[in-house]
């Protein structure tokens, strides 16, 4: 089995709910395609020591530091949002390493407060995309991309991937599309199950599942 390894962006007030549908699905090779490729999820923070404490009280220990990051390294990269996207610039490293990544062609997924990040740092700019509404991004210093805001659940353009805080579910259906992790009547049946309650997707997942 192939494994490849997406890496997840840690820093003190991390939203707990943006993320987790995403990973968990990434590292749960229940529904995954034939034959599987095997992925692992690892954390990265700024210097790669010590916890970082989630909005939600959570600590997550990382496994290494964002100059360890090579985007060769990596199949995507996570960046969630945190109370810290709206207070300086802190995690200006992110969206630099964020670059790096989509300068090299790794995809990089951003939801609610690190699109303002990306924003800032102009990766917005030429790509469609999306976050919590257009007057946020609008807001960011340098920021030109307003003609290709998409009032949409999540907007992937040449492997970014953009949602607002409202739409983890939107943004993993992304992040697994991007990834390949699934067969695409498998992904539409867990978004319509997780998203809107369809009853109807149930036994299409547990016919992939078995």
């Amino acid at each position: 089995m192939t494994s490849r390894t997406v890496h997840v962006a840690g820093y003190d007030t991390l939203a707990d709910w943006e993320f987790g549908y995403a990973t968990s699905l990434i590292r749960d090779t229940s529904y995954h395609r034939a034959p599987r490729i095997g992925f692992s999820v690892a954390t990265v923070s700024a210097d790669g020591a010590g916890p970082v404490t989630t909005i939600g009280g959570m600590r997550l220990l990382p496994d290494l530091a964002l100059e360890e990051l090579r985007p060769e390294d990596s199949a995507l990269l996570i960046l969630p949002g945190a109370q810290l996207w709206d207070s300086g610039e802190e995690l200006a490293p992110f969206t630099r390493k964020a670059r790096e990544f989509l300068d090299a062609g790794v995809p990089v997924a951003a939801i609610c407060g690190a699109t303002a990040g990306l924003a800032r740092e102009g990766l917005l700019d030429d790509r469609d995309h999306t976050s919590a509404v257009p007057e946020y991004l609008a807001q960011q210093p340098g920021y030109q991309g307003d003609k290709r805001y998409r009032e949409a659940d999540a907007v992937n353009d040449r492997g970014l991937i953009t949602a607002g805080p409202t739409e983890p579910v939107a943004f993993a259906r992304e992040i697994l599309a991007e990834l390949g992790v699934m067969e695409p009547q498998v992904l539409d049946a867990w978004y319509r199950l997780f998203r809107h309650s369809d009853v109807e997707a149930f036994p299409i997942l547990m016919s992939a599942a078995a």
